[in-house]
């Protein structure tokens, strides 16, 4: 079997090295975007139910989830891996090209008798950090993102469930504004307040 020289090993290593450097370099949003798209859908539209819409989310929203799931911070079973893939830069590209996709909300059926009451909650516990039933949310003037929002209406449901999930039972850290806002309604409502919620944001289709 030939052999190959330790300097001629050197510069087929460099090339290569060289070559995917290069390719990387060149990744454009659209491309680092389609990488996702096995389980978030093309474009980031989700065909559901486990995995959320990405399509138009918040920019700094996917950047800062996306370090926290390749740090650890956050919990995850899948995301944390498929993030230590990525540079930092490569988050960004994928922020500007999934924020500035059409968020579709899913086709999904939801429990209407709770609508209402989901509505009321909504507008008394969680409307101050989630504007609009937690919909995209642009400035008219200059297209860009009006605040950090977090995609809840129109989102599918099991995803909504999984997540709220983890944070009640501490696999997440939960935002202590957050805790307040959920235990004023599981006081108020219980169980069927959270039910309510869901059906809430289902119903935004």
């Amino acid at each position: 079997m030939a052999t190959i020289s330790p300097r001629l090993a050197l510069i087929v290593g460099s090339l290569a090295l060289g070559l995917s450097s290069g390719a990387q370099a060149e990744a454009t949003p659209e491309m680092l975007g389609n990488t996702c798209a096995g389980c978030h859908g093309t474009l980031g539209q989700s065909n559901g139910p486990a995995s959320p819409t990405i399509a138009g989310i918040n920019r700094d929203v996917f950047i800062d989830t996306m370090e926290r799931y390749k740090s650890g911070d956050i919990y995850s079973t899948i995301m944390g891996r498929i993030a230590k893939g990525y540079t930092t830069e490569e988050f960004e590209k994928m922020a500007d090209f999934f924020n500035t996709q059409e968020f579709v909300p899913a086709k999904q059926a939801y429990a209407e008798a709770l609508v209402e009451q989901g509505a009321k909650l909504h507008d008394k516990q969680c409307e101050s950090c989630h504007a609009e039933g937690g919909m995209p949310l642009k400035d008219e003037e200059t297209g860009e993102d009006a605040e950090e929002f977090f995609l809840l209406a129109g989102q599918w449901t099991p995803y909504l469930q999984f997540t709220l999930q983890d944070f009640r039972e501490e696999r997440r850290e939960m935002p202590k504004k957050m805790r307040d806002k959920l235990e004023a309604v599981l006081k108020s409502d219980g169980e069927d307040g959270v039910a309510a919620l869901l059906a809430f944001y289902a119903s935004q289709q």
